[in-house]
């Protein structure tokens, strides 16, 4: 068994090391003996996401994001709404998150349109949400409690299109008011949780990874692996924030 694992925007989106949460998908198939291939997709790659079985966008500043804008409606938006219409799995951070909805308002009242992939839109305040924060997912997202570090000062609103990916224990999520933490639609997960995400949250990495792999092969059973290590760090920070 194989994964194909499209890592989209690599050279401009990867912030506070959110590509590492390549790096736990990768160990975490082939410590299972499940190879995985990683396909970066810098700005201006042609390489199509006709084959992705996993599909991560990690956040960046605003700026990285209009200087994205052109290559996106360039035909990859196309791209990204068929495969998620089409069940694949995404995971989005931040500003990889804010880029699926409508669009991004700043809060002097400049519009960025965004793909319009997922129904949600983003509008900047002049309050930065910062800090570590954790946020138990819904059960349809994995039901796992989540650990991670947010920045951002853009407050998102969630369409009737979507769900939210869960609700806020200590922190901001989404806008800071709502109690509500990302976006879940089909097999689609956005979050504002660097860190990166993954590595302290082994059970949600695993989620992702069975819906891959049940989606390709219709069966997402995953053998146990020794996550000590993981939880233990899992546990420290969920006891501090």
């Amino acid at each position: 068994m194989e994964l194909n694992i499209f890592h989209l925007y690599p050279d401009v989106l990867n912030l506070y090391g959110d590509g590492g949460n390549i790096i736990t998908w990768t160990r975490r198939l082939r410590w299972r003996g499940i190879e995985a291939k990683v396909h970066r997709a810098p700005i201006g790659a042609s390489a199509s996401l006709a084959g992705a079985d996993l599909v991560f966008i990690g956040g960046g500043q605003d700026f990285e994001q209009q200087v994205l804008l052109e290559d996106l409606h360039r035909g990859r938006d196309r791209e990204i709404r068929a495969a998620i219409e089409d069940g694949v799995p995404f995971l989005t951070i931040c500003g990889g998150y804010q880029m699926l909805g409508a669009y991004y308002e700043t809060f002097d009242g400049q519009r960025c349109d965004f793909i319009g992939a997922l129904d949600f839109y983003t509008v900047g305040s002049q309050t930065r949400m910062i800090g570590n924060y954790k946020f138990r997912c819904t059960e349809a997202a994995g039901g796992s409690e989540i650990v991670g570090f947010e920045n951002h000062s853009g407050k998102t609103r969630l369409g009737s299109g979507v769900q939210p990916l869960g609700r806020v224990l200590a922190g901001f999520g989404n806008n800071g008011e709502d109690g509500s933490e990302g976006v879940h639609y089909k097999n689609v997960f956005g979050s504002y949780s660097h860190g990166p995400l993954l590595p302290k949250n082994p059970a949600f990495a695993d989620h992702l990874l069975s819906l891959a792999l049940a989606r390709k092969y219709g069966d997402g059973t995953l053998a146990p692996l020794d996550d000590r290590e993981e939880l233990a760090a899992h546990d420290e920070m969920f006891r501090k924030i």
